[in-house]
Protein backbone atom coordinates (compact mmCIF):
# COMPACT_ATOMS: atom_id res chain seq x y z
CA UNK A 1 0.00 0.00 0.00
CA UNK A 2 2.71 2.47 0.95
CA UNK A 3 4.76 2.11 -2.22
CA UNK A 4 1.64 2.44 -4.39
CA UNK A 5 0.60 5.60 -2.56
CA UNK A 6 3.96 7.31 -2.98
CA UNK A 7 4.10 7.88 -6.74
CA UNK A 8 5.83 11.20 -7.42
CA UNK A 9 5.66 11.20 -11.22
CA UNK A 10 3.58 9.76 -14.04
CA UNK A 11 4.03 9.84 -17.81
CA UNK A 12 1.14 11.01 -19.95
CA UNK A 13 0.54 8.94 -23.06
CA UNK A 14 -1.77 10.24 -25.79
CA UNK A 15 -3.54 8.91 -28.86
CA UNK A 16 -3.07 11.52 -31.58
CA UNK A 17 -5.97 12.10 -34.01
CA UNK A 18 -6.53 8.98 -36.13
CA UNK A 19 -3.86 6.95 -34.30
CA UNK A 20 -4.47 3.46 -32.93
CA UNK A 21 -1.38 3.45 -30.68
CA UNK A 22 -0.36 6.04 -28.06
CA UNK A 23 2.81 8.09 -27.84
CA UNK A 24 4.33 9.58 -24.72
CA UNK A 25 3.48 13.29 -24.56
CA UNK A 26 5.02 14.41 -21.30
CA UNK A 27 5.45 13.97 -17.56
CA UNK A 28 3.52 14.92 -14.45
CA UNK A 29 5.56 15.73 -11.34
CA UNK A 30 4.36 16.11 -7.78
CA UNK A 31 5.29 19.55 -6.40
CA UNK A 32 3.87 19.81 -2.90
CA UNK A 33 0.09 19.79 -3.36
CA UNK A 34 0.34 20.52 -7.09
CA UNK A 35 0.98 18.50 -10.21
CA UNK A 36 3.27 20.15 -12.78
CA UNK A 37 3.42 19.11 -16.42
CA UNK A 38 6.31 19.08 -18.90
CA UNK A 39 6.07 18.07 -22.57
CA UNK A 40 8.70 15.63 -23.77
CA UNK A 41 11.20 16.98 -26.29
CA UNK A 42 10.52 14.07 -28.64
CA UNK A 43 6.79 14.83 -28.56
CA UNK A 44 7.33 18.52 -29.27
CA UNK A 45 9.44 17.58 -32.31
CA UNK A 46 6.62 15.53 -33.84
CA UNK A 47 4.97 17.18 -36.85
CA UNK A 48 1.60 15.74 -35.81
CA UNK A 49 1.87 16.77 -32.14
CA UNK A 50 -1.07 18.69 -30.68
CA UNK A 51 -1.46 20.39 -27.30
CA UNK A 52 -3.21 18.18 -24.75
CA UNK A 53 -5.49 21.19 -24.35
CA UNK A 54 -5.12 24.92 -24.93
CA UNK A 55 -4.95 27.32 -23.24
CA UNK A 56 -4.25 25.10 -20.22
CA UNK A 57 -1.33 23.05 -21.58
CA UNK A 58 0.05 24.88 -24.63
CA UNK A 59 2.61 22.93 -26.63
CA UNK A 60 5.83 24.54 -25.43
CA UNK A 61 9.12 23.84 -23.72
CA UNK A 62 9.53 23.89 -19.94
CA UNK A 63 7.46 23.21 -16.84
CA UNK A 64 3.80 24.27 -17.04
CA UNK A 65 2.09 25.13 -13.77
CA UNK A 66 -1.67 24.69 -13.25
CA UNK A 67 -3.69 27.79 -14.15
CA UNK A 68 -6.14 29.74 -11.97
CA UNK A 69 -4.73 28.37 -8.72
CA UNK A 70 -5.70 24.77 -9.56
CA UNK A 71 -3.80 21.91 -7.97
CA UNK A 72 -3.44 20.07 -11.30
CA UNK A 73 -4.31 20.68 -14.95
CA UNK A 74 -8.07 20.22 -15.26
CA UNK A 75 -7.66 18.47 -18.63
CA UNK A 76 -5.57 15.84 -16.82
CA UNK A 77 -8.17 15.60 -14.04
CA UNK A 78 -10.74 14.83 -16.75
CA UNK A 79 -8.92 11.51 -17.20
CA UNK A 80 -8.79 10.71 -13.49
CA UNK A 81 -11.38 8.49 -11.79
CA UNK A 82 -14.35 10.03 -10.02
CA UNK A 83 -16.31 8.72 -7.04
CA UNK A 84 -16.99 5.15 -8.18
CA UNK A 85 -13.53 4.56 -9.64
CA UNK A 86 -11.94 5.85 -6.46
CA UNK A 87 -14.07 3.50 -4.37
CA UNK A 88 -12.83 0.55 -6.43
CA UNK A 89 -9.19 1.64 -6.13
CA UNK A 90 -9.47 2.25 -2.38
CA UNK A 91 -11.04 -1.20 -2.05
CA UNK A 92 -8.16 -2.78 -3.95
CA UNK A 93 -5.47 -0.99 -1.96
CA UNK A 94 -7.10 -1.32 1.47
CA UNK A 95 -10.00 -3.78 1.21
CA UNK A 96 -12.27 -1.16 2.82
CA UNK A 97 -14.83 1.56 2.12
CA UNK A 98 -13.56 5.11 1.51
CA UNK A 99 -15.08 6.30 4.81
CA UNK A 100 -13.67 3.45 6.90
CA UNK A 101 -11.30 4.23 9.76
CA UNK A 102 -7.60 4.27 8.94
CA UNK A 103 -7.90 4.90 5.18
CA UNK A 104 -4.68 6.74 4.19
CA UNK A 105 -4.62 9.71 1.86
CA UNK A 106 -4.18 8.55 -1.73
CA UNK A 107 -2.48 10.93 -4.13
CA UNK A 108 -3.94 11.98 -7.45
CA UNK A 109 -0.95 10.43 -9.21
CA UNK A 110 -1.79 7.10 -7.59
CA UNK A 111 -5.39 7.31 -8.78
CA UNK A 112 -4.12 8.04 -12.30
CA UNK A 113 -1.69 5.12 -12.26
CA UNK A 114 -4.06 2.65 -10.60
CA UNK A 115 -7.12 3.25 -12.79
CA UNK A 116 -7.94 1.41 -16.00
CA UNK A 117 -6.30 2.39 -19.29
CA UNK A 118 -9.46 2.59 -21.41
CA UNK A 119 -10.45 5.91 -19.90
CA UNK A 120 -12.63 8.59 -21.45
CA UNK A 121 -10.78 10.66 -24.03
CA UNK A 122 -7.35 10.08 -25.54
CA UNK A 123 -5.02 10.01 -22.51
CA UNK A 124 -3.52 7.32 -20.30
CA UNK A 125 -0.98 7.40 -17.49
CA UNK A 126 2.03 5.15 -17.07
CA UNK A 127 5.02 4.75 -14.78
CA UNK A 128 7.31 4.44 -17.84
CA UNK A 129 8.18 6.93 -20.57
CA UNK A 130 9.38 4.22 -22.96
CA UNK A 131 7.05 1.22 -22.51
CA UNK A 132 3.27 1.43 -22.71
CA UNK A 133 1.60 -1.34 -20.69
CA UNK A 134 -2.20 -1.04 -20.74
CA UNK A 135 -4.15 -1.98 -17.62
CA UNK A 136 -6.75 -4.18 -19.25
CA UNK A 137 -9.87 -5.93 -18.02
CA UNK A 138 -10.29 -9.61 -17.33
CA UNK A 139 -13.22 -11.30 -19.02
CA UNK A 140 -16.28 -11.21 -16.78
CA UNK A 141 -20.02 -11.64 -17.20
CA UNK A 142 -22.57 -8.98 -16.22
CA UNK A 143 -23.47 -11.17 -13.25
CA UNK A 144 -19.87 -11.27 -12.06
CA UNK A 145 -19.48 -7.51 -12.52
CA UNK A 146 -22.69 -6.91 -10.54
CA UNK A 147 -21.46 -9.18 -7.75
CA UNK A 148 -18.17 -7.27 -7.67
CA UNK A 149 -19.99 -3.92 -7.54
CA UNK A 150 -22.06 -5.11 -4.58
CA UNK A 151 -18.92 -6.17 -2.70
CA UNK A 152 -17.41 -2.72 -3.34
CA UNK A 153 -20.52 -1.02 -1.96
CA UNK A 154 -20.29 -3.17 1.18
CA UNK A 155 -16.59 -2.40 1.58
CA UNK A 156 -15.57 -6.04 1.16
CA UNK A 157 -12.41 -7.05 -0.72
CA UNK A 158 -12.67 -8.60 -4.19
CA UNK A 159 -11.11 -11.74 -5.54
CA UNK A 160 -8.15 -10.96 -7.85
CA UNK A 161 -10.19 -11.92 -10.95
CA UNK A 162 -13.16 -9.72 -10.05
CA UNK A 163 -10.82 -6.90 -9.08
CA UNK A 164 -9.17 -6.98 -12.50
CA UNK A 165 -12.54 -7.09 -14.25
CA UNK A 166 -14.06 -4.19 -12.34
CA UNK A 167 -10.86 -2.12 -12.50
CA UNK A 168 -11.48 -1.63 -16.22
CA UNK A 169 -14.18 0.91 -15.38
CA UNK A 170 -12.30 2.84 -12.69
CA UNK A 171 -11.21 5.54 -15.12
CA UNK A 172 -14.80 6.43 -16.09
CA UNK A 173 -16.36 9.38 -14.30
CA UNK A 174 -19.42 9.41 -12.08
CA UNK A 175 -20.58 8.04 -8.77
CA UNK A 176 -22.63 4.98 -9.79
CA UNK A 177 -21.37 1.38 -10.11
CA UNK A 178 -20.18 0.80 -13.67
CA UNK A 179 -17.89 -1.16 -15.96
CA UNK A 180 -16.66 -1.01 -19.56
CA UNK A 181 -17.94 -3.48 -22.14
CA UNK A 182 -16.45 -4.27 -25.57
CA UNK A 183 -18.43 -6.37 -28.07
CA UNK A 184 -15.74 -6.19 -30.75
CA UNK A 185 -17.43 -3.57 -32.93
CA UNK A 186 -18.67 -1.12 -30.32
CA UNK A 187 -17.69 -0.11 -26.81
CA UNK A 188 -20.16 0.59 -24.02
CA UNK A 189 -20.30 1.94 -20.50
CA UNK A 190 -22.46 -0.34 -18.36
CA UNK A 191 -24.20 1.28 -15.39
CA UNK A 192 -25.59 -0.99 -12.69
CA UNK A 193 -28.34 -0.64 -10.16
CA UNK A 194 -27.04 0.32 -6.70
CA UNK A 195 -28.01 -1.27 -3.40
CA UNK A 196 -28.92 2.22 -2.17
CA UNK A 197 -31.42 2.94 -4.98
CA UNK A 198 -34.93 3.70 -3.77
CA UNK A 199 -36.27 3.62 -7.34
CA UNK A 200 -34.99 2.45 -10.71
CA UNK A 201 -32.32 5.06 -11.38
CA UNK A 202 -31.03 3.03 -14.31
CA UNK A 203 -34.45 3.04 -16.01
CA UNK A 204 -34.93 6.77 -15.30
CA UNK A 205 -31.70 7.53 -17.16
CA UNK A 206 -32.67 5.22 -20.03
CA UNK A 207 -36.04 6.99 -20.40
CA UNK A 208 -34.47 10.46 -20.21
CA UNK A 209 -31.79 9.64 -22.79
CA UNK A 210 -34.35 8.13 -25.16
CA UNK A 211 -36.65 11.14 -24.77
CA UNK A 212 -33.74 13.51 -25.36
CA UNK A 213 -33.05 11.81 -28.68
CA UNK A 214 -36.76 11.96 -29.55
CA UNK A 215 -36.61 15.71 -28.86
CA UNK A 216 -33.95 16.05 -31.55
CA UNK A 217 -31.01 16.39 -29.18
CA UNK A 218 -27.70 14.69 -29.98
CA UNK A 219 -27.63 12.14 -27.16
CA UNK A 220 -25.53 8.99 -26.86
CA UNK A 221 -27.40 5.80 -27.89
CA UNK A 222 -28.59 3.70 -24.93
CA UNK A 223 -30.14 0.29 -24.35
CA UNK A 224 -31.19 -1.62 -21.29
CA UNK A 225 -30.70 -5.24 -20.30
CA UNK A 226 -30.85 -7.40 -17.18
CA UNK A 227 -28.31 -9.44 -15.26
CA UNK A 228 -28.96 -11.40 -12.07
CA UNK A 229 -32.45 -9.90 -12.03
CA UNK A 230 -31.12 -6.33 -12.01
CA UNK A 231 -31.24 -3.59 -14.62
CA UNK A 232 -28.09 -2.68 -16.56
CA UNK A 233 -27.92 0.46 -18.70
CA UNK A 234 -25.61 0.33 -21.72
CA UNK A 235 -24.38 3.66 -23.13
CA UNK A 236 -22.56 3.51 -26.45
CA UNK A 237 -19.20 5.26 -26.25
CA UNK A 238 -18.68 8.15 -28.64
CA UNK A 239 -14.99 8.72 -27.87
CA UNK A 240 -13.92 5.52 -29.64
CA UNK A 241 -13.99 4.89 -33.40
CA UNK A 242 -13.15 1.50 -34.92
CA UNK A 243 -10.88 1.91 -37.95
CA UNK A 244 -9.29 -0.67 -40.26
CA UNK A 245 -6.16 -0.59 -38.09
CA UNK A 246 -7.90 -0.74 -34.71
CA UNK A 247 -9.54 1.59 -32.21
CA UNK A 248 -8.87 5.31 -32.37
CA UNK A 249 -9.58 7.67 -29.48
CA UNK A 250 -11.17 11.11 -29.53
CA UNK A 251 -9.47 13.64 -27.26
CA UNK A 252 -12.05 15.24 -24.95
CA UNK A 253 -12.25 17.93 -22.30
CA UNK A 254 -15.06 18.69 -19.87
CA UNK A 255 -16.87 22.00 -19.54
CA UNK A 256 -15.17 22.33 -16.17
CA UNK A 257 -11.83 22.32 -17.99
CA UNK A 258 -13.06 24.74 -20.65
CA UNK A 259 -14.17 27.10 -17.88
CA UNK A 260 -10.79 26.85 -16.12
CA UNK A 261 -12.29 25.42 -12.92
CA UNK A 262 -11.98 22.38 -10.68
CA UNK A 263 -14.38 20.56 -8.33
CA UNK A 264 -13.81 23.11 -5.56
CA UNK A 265 -14.93 25.90 -7.92
CA UNK A 266 -17.66 23.96 -9.73
CA UNK A 267 -20.47 25.99 -8.14
CA UNK A 268 -19.31 28.96 -10.22
CA UNK A 269 -19.71 27.06 -13.50
CA UNK A 270 -22.09 28.97 -15.75
CA UNK A 271 -23.92 28.15 -18.96
CA UNK A 272 -23.49 31.81 -19.93
CA UNK A 273 -19.71 31.45 -19.77
CA UNK A 274 -19.86 28.15 -21.66
CA UNK A 275 -21.96 29.81 -24.37
CA UNK A 276 -19.29 32.51 -24.73
CA UNK A 277 -16.61 29.83 -25.21
CA UNK A 278 -18.81 28.15 -27.83
CA UNK A 279 -19.07 31.41 -29.75
CA UNK A 280 -15.28 31.84 -29.79
CA UNK A 281 -13.74 28.39 -29.87
CA UNK A 282 -16.21 25.81 -31.22
CA UNK A 283 -16.89 24.45 -34.67
CA UNK A 284 -20.44 25.25 -35.86
CA UNK A 285 -21.10 27.75 -33.03
CA UNK A 286 -24.65 28.69 -34.10
CA UNK A 287 -25.86 25.09 -34.20
CA UNK A 288 -23.95 24.23 -31.03
CA UNK A 289 -25.55 27.09 -29.09
CA UNK A 290 -29.01 25.88 -30.05
CA UNK A 291 -28.11 22.30 -29.09
CA UNK A 292 -26.81 23.38 -25.68
CA UNK A 293 -29.90 25.50 -25.07
CA UNK A 294 -32.09 22.53 -25.93
CA UNK A 295 -30.17 20.39 -23.44
CA UNK A 296 -30.63 22.95 -20.67
CA UNK A 297 -34.39 23.12 -21.28
CA UNK A 298 -34.66 19.34 -21.46
CA UNK A 299 -32.74 18.93 -18.18
CA UNK A 300 -35.26 21.23 -16.51
CA UNK A 301 -38.22 19.34 -18.00
CA UNK A 302 -36.94 15.86 -17.09
CA UNK A 303 -35.66 16.72 -13.61
CA UNK A 304 -31.96 16.23 -14.30
CA UNK A 305 -30.39 18.60 -11.77
CA UNK A 306 -27.04 16.80 -11.90
CA UNK A 307 -25.96 18.80 -14.97
CA UNK A 308 -22.59 19.77 -13.47
CA UNK A 309 -19.73 20.91 -15.65
CA UNK A 310 -18.08 17.49 -15.95
CA UNK A 311 -21.35 16.21 -17.42
CA UNK A 312 -20.78 18.39 -20.50
CA UNK A 313 -17.82 17.82 -22.79
CA UNK A 314 -16.27 18.63 -26.14
CA UNK A 315 -13.98 16.82 -28.54
CA UNK A 316 -10.59 18.53 -28.96
CA UNK A 317 -8.67 18.27 -32.25
CA UNK A 318 -5.72 20.40 -31.23
CA UNK A 319 -7.23 23.64 -32.48
CA UNK A 320 -11.02 23.67 -32.09
CA UNK A 321 -13.72 22.20 -29.85
CA UNK A 322 -16.82 20.28 -30.94
CA UNK A 323 -19.67 19.44 -28.56
CA UNK A 324 -19.93 15.72 -27.78
CA UNK A 325 -23.24 13.88 -27.68
CA UNK A 326 -25.15 14.40 -24.42
CA UNK A 327 -24.64 11.86 -21.64
CA UNK A 328 -25.54 11.33 -17.96
CA UNK A 329 -29.04 12.79 -18.39
CA UNK A 330 -30.42 11.26 -15.22
CA UNK A 331 -33.52 12.61 -13.42
CA UNK A 332 -32.80 13.13 -9.73
CA UNK A 333 -34.98 12.30 -6.75
CA UNK A 334 -36.79 15.29 -5.22
CA UNK A 335 -37.94 15.79 -1.65
CA UNK A 336 -39.87 18.95 -2.55
CA UNK A 337 -40.97 20.71 -5.72
CA UNK A 338 -38.30 23.43 -5.77
CA UNK A 339 -35.11 22.50 -7.59
CA UNK A 340 -31.95 24.09 -8.95
CA UNK A 341 -29.57 23.13 -11.73
CA UNK A 342 -25.94 22.33 -10.95
CA UNK A 343 -24.76 25.07 -13.33
CA UNK A 344 -25.85 28.70 -13.32
CA UNK A 345 -28.27 29.41 -16.18
CA UNK A 346 -28.56 33.21 -16.24
CA UNK A 347 -26.53 35.50 -13.99
CA UNK A 348 -26.66 34.01 -10.50
CA UNK A 349 -29.94 32.20 -11.25
CA UNK A 350 -29.90 28.42 -11.44
CA UNK A 351 -33.58 27.75 -10.66
CA UNK A 352 -35.03 24.77 -12.54
CA UNK A 353 -37.78 26.74 -14.26
CA UNK A 354 -38.78 27.47 -17.81
CA UNK A 355 -38.83 31.18 -16.96
CA UNK A 356 -35.11 30.96 -16.19
CA UNK A 357 -34.55 29.21 -19.52
CA UNK A 358 -36.48 31.86 -21.43
CA UNK A 359 -34.50 34.64 -19.75
CA UNK A 360 -31.31 32.99 -21.02
CA UNK A 361 -32.50 32.62 -24.64
CA UNK A 362 -30.58 35.66 -25.99
CA UNK A 363 -27.30 34.05 -24.88
CA UNK A 364 -27.97 31.38 -27.51
CA UNK A 365 -29.02 33.81 -30.26
CA UNK A 366 -32.67 32.85 -29.79
CA UNK A 367 -35.63 35.20 -29.57
CA UNK A 368 -38.08 34.57 -26.76
CA UNK A 369 -40.69 33.24 -29.18
CA UNK A 370 -38.20 30.84 -30.75
CA UNK A 371 -37.15 29.60 -27.31
CA UNK A 372 -40.77 29.13 -26.23
CA UNK A 373 -41.48 27.15 -29.41
CA UNK A 374 -38.45 24.93 -28.78
CA UNK A 375 -39.60 24.22 -25.21
CA UNK A 376 -43.18 23.58 -26.29
CA UNK A 377 -41.96 21.09 -28.91
CA UNK A 378 -39.95 19.25 -26.25
CA UNK A 379 -42.97 19.10 -23.95
CA UNK A 380 -45.16 17.68 -26.73
CA UNK A 381 -42.49 15.14 -27.67
CA UNK A 382 -42.11 13.93 -24.09
CA UNK A 383 -45.87 13.37 -23.85
CA UNK A 384 -46.11 11.69 -27.27
CA UNK A 385 -43.27 9.23 -26.59
CA UNK A 386 -43.83 8.61 -22.88
CA UNK A 387 -45.89 5.40 -23.04
CA UNK A 388 -43.71 3.76 -25.69
CA UNK A 389 -40.38 4.49 -23.98
CA UNK A 390 -41.71 3.48 -20.55
CA UNK A 391 -42.83 0.20 -22.14
CA UNK A 392 -39.35 -0.29 -23.65
CA UNK A 393 -37.93 0.15 -20.16
CA UNK A 394 -40.49 -2.28 -18.70
CA UNK A 395 -41.08 0.37 -16.04
CA UNK A 396 -43.04 -0.82 -13.03
CA UNK A 397 -46.35 0.91 -12.19
CA UNK A 398 -44.80 2.20 -8.94
CA UNK A 399 -41.82 3.83 -10.69
CA UNK A 400 -44.02 5.07 -13.53
CA UNK A 401 -46.24 6.86 -11.04
CA UNK A 402 -43.15 8.26 -9.29
CA UNK A 403 -41.55 9.56 -12.49
CA UNK A 404 -44.65 11.03 -14.15
CA UNK A 405 -45.18 14.63 -13.11
CA UNK A 406 -42.64 14.30 -10.31
CA UNK A 407 -39.25 13.98 -11.97
CA UNK A 408 -40.50 14.43 -15.54
CA UNK A 409 -42.61 17.60 -16.03
CA UNK A 410 -42.62 18.64 -12.39
CA UNK A 411 -45.02 21.57 -11.92
CA UNK A 412 -42.21 23.70 -10.41
CA UNK A 413 -41.02 24.16 -14.01
CA UNK A 414 -43.84 26.74 -14.44
CA UNK A 415 -42.82 28.90 -11.48
CA UNK A 416 -42.66 32.55 -12.61
CA UNK A 417 -43.77 31.76 -16.17
CA UNK A 418 -46.08 34.72 -16.69
CA UNK A 419 -47.39 35.82 -20.08
CA UNK A 420 -46.89 32.44 -21.75
CA UNK A 421 -50.36 30.90 -21.57
CA UNK A 422 -49.83 28.65 -24.60
CA UNK A 423 -46.69 27.20 -23.06
CA UNK A 424 -48.40 26.75 -19.68
CA UNK A 425 -51.38 25.02 -21.30
CA UNK A 426 -49.11 22.71 -23.30
CA UNK A 427 -47.20 21.81 -20.13
CA UNK A 428 -50.36 21.06 -18.12
CA UNK A 429 -51.81 18.92 -20.91
CA UNK A 430 -48.57 16.95 -21.30
CA UNK A 431 -48.22 16.47 -17.56
CA UNK A 432 -51.74 15.09 -17.35
CA UNK A 433 -50.90 12.68 -20.17
CA UNK A 434 -47.88 11.38 -18.23
CA UNK A 435 -49.82 11.05 -14.99
CA UNK A 436 -52.77 9.34 -16.69
CA UNK A 437 -50.34 6.88 -18.26
CA UNK A 438 -48.82 6.20 -14.86
CA UNK A 439 -52.27 5.39 -13.48
CA UNK A 440 -53.11 3.10 -16.36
Amino acid sequence: MTSKAEATEAFVWMWLPGATEPVVAGRLDQDGDRLLFTYGASYRRRKDAIPIYEPELPLREGVIEPINGLSMPSCIRDGSPDAWGRRVIINRLTGKKPDAAGIPDISELTYLLQSGSDRIGALDFQASATEYVPRLAAEASFEELLAAAELIEKGLPLTPALDQALNHGTSIGGARPKALIDDGEKKFIAKFSSSTDTHSVVKAEFIAMKLATACGLNAAPVSITKAAGKDVLLIERFDRILSEDGWTRHAMVSALTMLGLDEMMARYASYEDLAEIIRRRFTAPKETLKELYGRICFNVLCGNTDDHARNHAAFWDGKMLTLTPAYDICPQGRSGNEATQAMLIKGDNRMSTLATCLAAAPDYHLKEGEAAALIEAQIATIAANWDDICAQAELSPVDRKLFAGRQFLNSFCLQGLDGHKALQDAFHAARETLIAGGDA
